[in-house]
């Protein structure tokens, strides 16, 4: 049996980001019910050398959309980076969800073999397969922002659990 691209990326994203977007409602209700300014929550790290959970989010989706936009050959949206509130991250959310939607099955099916190239700030290249990308860097990333949303959240007193991480599976 084989899973195409597709199915191992987009359903996956889409899934995981809608959940998160579900945790941050979670938040913002804990944040009202506590008289906790929401910002001490996007500003909370856990620890003082990782991104807090703000910027966890916004990598959680530059890496879905890039993953996405790289194996599809679609224009990569892009974004300020200047979200500062709760429901500002959920319209960036929205807005890579509504992306990862726009492509079909088609535009990523048969991209295992593709050579994809990073080219970082620093002039340093890393090159990858469509696969490799995806299965080695992409998704490994993107689950990382996530968790590690997801454990700020509940850090600080969120009642978020193991469903609200999974969410519901998705059928694009």
């Amino acid at each position: 049996m084989t899973i195409s691209m597709y199915a191992a990326s987009a359903p996956i994203f889409v899934q995981f980001l809608t959940a998160l977007s579900a945790q941050l409602d979670k938040a913002a209700a804990f944040a009202e019910a506590k008289k906790v300014e929401p910002s001490v929550l996007l500003n909370t790290r856990l620890s003082v050398d990782q991104f807090p959970l703000l910027r966890q989010v916004r990598e959680a989706t530059n890496h879905a959309r890039t993953a996405i936009a790289r194996l599809s050959d679609a224009e990569n949206p892009t974004f300020a980076n200047d979200e500062t509130t709760i429901a500002e991250l959920q319209a960036r959310i929205a807005k890579s969800i509504d992306f990862i939607k726009s492509v079909k099955p088609a535009q990523v099916d048969g991209t295992e073999d593709k050579e994809i190239v990073f080219k970082f700030p620093s002039g340093a290249e890393r090159k990858f397969t469509g696969m490799g990308m995806l299965l080695n860097f992409s998704l490994p990333n993107f689950y990382f922002h996530n968790t590690t949303a997801y454990a700020i959240m509940r850090h600080c007193g969120v009642e978020v659990g193991k469903g609200d991480f999974m969410g519901k599976p998705v059928t694009l």
